[in-house]
């Protein structure tokens, strides 16, 4: 399904009732691509995930209840029947808080398992010594994903940035197509009305014949062009097309009524904030610097775990014992479950190669967050410099414009006074069409080249 685009503009614009065609405005279709385009709503997902595996993270803290219960009967006879109850609240630094109730019976149970008629209450602690004591998995995963959280809101400005740019590539690309087609419109007239002239004054016997077959042939050929132009016209209007949606992910029919906004340059500036001057630009806040550089930081946590495995695994665990846990001073160090576990591996291959990839895995994020703040900036530095020859270039070319206009209205004047020809005035009219033709080329690499700036510095558009 397809809404006009056209029925859109007239809701939220009253003023443009009066007129035939209908502007949209550069800033206007932004608007829809930043609330409205799937890729946008696609880039907010990762805000989403990252949130998600912070949540996952955390989760690896909450308190636990286990519950153990089993229980052997043959023959009408219970060998046991055993229940075994744990509470579990983990902490930060490795170390566990922990109640258990224990109620075992049976023939056949084992005496170690046996507790008093109404079970056997435990208060204890459970950690680690050496390894996973400072930092542990649980740990890490924590702070990885406080990392990655704040990494998946870069890489969201950055596609957001991105789709952005694209858009307005193709915004520029139908300005474009718009003006040629306006340029040979109005010379598409011009040669109509002198071809209609001299057809006139061929009757008249005040010109010759042939003149009108001339000037005929120039009226086909700028026809032709325009017919062109508008081909092209409706390919870069279907382009644009694919970017506009609204909601619940419905495309937008650009009707032949929307027309682009002749004066866009006038607001590019503001739009893309991008008047700052290169000394004023922080590398270091850029989205995919700041990517790097959460990714960076969480190759130090994963490096710190690995380092940390390479000591040994000491686990202790001390339980208070009794049978009346409603009566605080039962627990004491008289009645004790207790226990230690050393695991430690005699040549550590595993753990050393571990952390050796790590460590290369962190010089090789350095690197490349070096190497990607350098581009950036003389990236910046170098688009700014091809701003700064543009502004030059349209000077020029539009120099030449009014030049040629100037030799045009001349040679017309020449022409109503008999002193020149048809000719010579196409001529000076090809020209003249040459020149605005390659004026508005010039204009588009200039809007371009601003789109690849804003692209370049990651920014964001204001819309106010």
């Amino acid at each position: 399904m397809r809404i006009s685009i056209l029925l859109i503009i007239s809701m939220l614009s009253s003023s443009l009732t009066a007129q035939k065609d209908h502007i949209l405005t550069f800033r206007e279709y932004l608007g829809y691509i930043i609330k409205y385009h799937p890729v946008v709503k696609q880039a907010d997902l990762k805000l989403d995930i990252g949130q998600a595996k912070l949540m996952k993270a955390r989760g690896a803290f909450d308190p636990k209840l286990e519950v153990d219960y089993k229980r052997k009967r043959f023959k009408e006879k219970t060998y046991y029947d055993k229940l075994n109850a744990t509470f579990k609240i983990p902490t930060w630094y490795g170390i566990e808080l922990k109640a258990n109730f224990e109620e075992n019976d049976g023939i056949y149970l084992n005496p170690e398992a046996t507790v008093p008629t109404d079970g056997l209450y435990n208060a204890g602690i459970s950690f680690s010594l050496a390894q996973g004591l400072l930092i542990n998995e649980r740990m890490a995963s924590l702070k990885k994903a406080k990392f990655f959280k704040k990494q998946a809101k870069a890489d969201r400005d950055l596609l957001v940035n991105q789709i952005i740019f694209d858009a307005a590539v193709a915004y520029f690309d139908w300005l474009k197509t718009y003006n040629e087609m306006l340029i040979y419109k109005q010379y598409v007239d011009n040669a109509t009305l002198r071809f209609k002239g001299i057809k006139k004054s061929a009757e008249l016997g005040e010109k010759a014949t042939i003149d009108t077959v001339e000037a005929g042939i120039t009226v086909q050929n700028r026809t032709l062009s325009l017919e062109q132009a508008r081909v092209k016209w409706n390919k870069y209007s279907l382009n644009l097309a694919t970017y506009l949606w609204i909601n619940d992910n419905i495309p937008l029919e650009l009707q032949e009524e929307i027309i682009p906004d002749i004066n866009t340059g006038e607001q590019l500036d503001i739009t893309f904030n991008t008047l700052s001057t290169p000394d004023t630009i922080d590398v270091a806040n850029h989205p995919k610097v700041k990517s790097l550089e959460y990714k960076y930081k969480s190759l130090i946590i994963d490096k710190r775990l690995k380092t940390n495995k390479l000591l040994p695994k000491i686990d202790l665990e001390y339980n208070f014992l009794s049978e009346t846990p409603d009566q605080f001073a039962s627990f004491n160090t008289v009645n004790y479950k207790s226990g230690i576990k050393i695991r430690f591996p005699l040549f550590l291959r595993k753990e050393r190669a571990d952390l050796k990839l790590a460590k290369a895995k962190l010089q090789d994020t350095k690197l490349k967050m070096n190497l990607t703040s350098l581009k950036i900036k003389n990236k910046i530095a170098a688009i700014r410099q091809e701003l700064n020859s543009f502004v030059l270039q349209n000077e020029l070319i539009d120099k030449v414009v009014d030049d040629y206009t100037i030799l045009l209205k001349a040679e017309e004047r020449k022409f109503s006074l008999g002193e020149s020809s048809l000719f010579l005035i196409n001529s000076r009219e090809k020209s003249l069409i040459s020149a605005k033709l390659k004026a508005n080329k010039m204009e588009n690499k200039y809007f371009t080249t601003k789109a690849t700036l804003f692209n370049s510095m990651a920014g964001n558009v204001t819309l106010q």
